[in-house]
């Protein structure tokens, strides 16, 4: 048989009846032996259009473990620290113990469903096999832009769903008692800018200020401190790209801003170690702050105020559903909190568009409600003259 160029295949049939078929690439030949003639042309066709996308006779055997190996190295370049390295440790602990030696090509849905449910079975929390399916997704799905795949076999895998826990807010009652419970903590300032501008507390963590615009009454949030595995506080972008954002404070933030910046600064006179970072929350000797300590702090203002345990986290909640409840227009409030868009604080805080609703429809009913009245005294009928 003669030798055959890239992009060239053929089908014959055998002598035991089956049909084969067969492709060079790079010089070297792939082959099928199938049943029907059908089955051998519909994979011709297939791997004749990898090859035109770069499919290579190396990546046909390329493991699974091996492809997530580059395919990382190159991904990390388009993320964030902190997001590449849960990329990395997701494939470390879950895939590539499971997945890695198996080749790219045999890889299907039914491969990936067990995949899932084995995780799952083991114990795994629902979240860590939902970010787990994220990345195996992601990497799958470049690799069927590399002509590596002809489909994504992760695409319409079954992935075990979260179940939906109830948001947990304070009211403004229990705000005002929180923050009177507070009122002795080393962190008082921080749950106060907290509770009225929604920032994270790795926005908090890594908040300079060079970022407070005394002038103008600002606080720009530029950056967040996060605890990355073996290199402990690093300071990095926030958390998406709309996370970057100018957030103007009223007079009594203001004011706590200006208590905090006495107390750190009398800190640093009185501290031999103290180090300089000019953060606003600094730990006791001017590094970043240990969010265990902050918790274990939260904690205990909570238990101090008789309030019901929530996590620090839901202080966000707390400032985002205050500030919808209180009439405060969606895209206000989404620039404060760095989403997106609107529609991505109004769809996590749909509760709070329901007490807004609640609101229009008593304005409606008031509105519309038609109020009985004699007809006859706002349009007399005039007397009848004889000619």
């Amino acid at each position: 048989m003669a030798k055959r160029g890239n992009n060239e295949g053929s089908i014959f049939k055998k002598a035991n009846g089956k049909w084969r078929a067969q492709v060079s690439i790079n010089g070297r030949r792939l082959s099928l032996t199938a049943n029907t003639r059908a089955e051998c042309h519909d994979w011709l066709r297939k791997k004749l259009d990898q090859i035109d996308k770069g499919l290579t006779f190396e990546g046909q055997n390329l493991t699974l473990g091996e492809y997530l190996k580059e395919w990382i190295a190159i991904k990390k370049n388009a993320l964030r620290l902190n997001t590449g390295l849960q990329y990395e440790e997701l494939i470390a602990l879950y895939i590539e113990p499971r997945l890695g030696k198996m080749k790219l090509k045999d890889l299907n849905l039914r491969v990936i469903n067990q995949f899932y449910q084995s995780l799952k079975d083991e114990g795994n929390g629902i979240s860590s096999i939902g970010y787990t399916h994220r990345v195996l997704h992601s990497a799958l799905e470049e690799a069927v832009k590399n002509g590596m795949l002809g489909r994504n076999p992760a695409h319409g895998a079954t992935v075990p769903r979260l179940k939906h826990k109830e948001m947990k807010i304070l009211n403004e009652q229990q705000v005002g008692q929180f923050l009177v419970a507070a009122s002795n903590s080393r962190y008082k300032n921080l749950y106060h800018l907290a509770v009225t501008t929604g920032m994270r507390i790795s926005e908090l963590r890594g908040l300079s200020w060079s970022d407070v615009d005394w002038i103008n009454g600002t606080v720009k949030v530029n950056r967040q401190i996060l605890d990355i595995r073996g290199q402990g506080a690093v300071s990095g972008a926030p958390k998406t790209f709309a996370g970057t954002r100018t957030i103007l404070l009223g007079e009594t933030t203001l004011n706590k801003l200006r208590e905090q910046k006495r107390r750190v600064e009398d800190e640093s006179k009185v501290c031999c170690e103290w180090q300089e970072n000019n953060l606003v929350f600094p730990s006791s000797v001017g590094s970043p702050f240990e969010q265990s300590h902050v918790h274990k702090d939260f904690v205990k203002v909570l238990n101090a105020a008789n309030l019901e345990r929530i996590r620090f986290h839901d202080l966000r909640h707390t400032a985002a559903s205050l500030m919808l409840n209180h009439g405060v227009p969606a895209l206000v409030v989404s620039k404060i909190l760095g989403h997106s868009n609107p529609s991505v604080t109004l769809t996590i805080y749909a509760h709070s568009t329901l007490d807004m609703q609640s609101k229009a429809a008593n304005i409606m009913d008031e509105i519309v409600t038609p109020i009985p009245v004699n007809i006859s005294q706002l349009h007399p009928v005039a007397p009848d003259h004889k000619i």
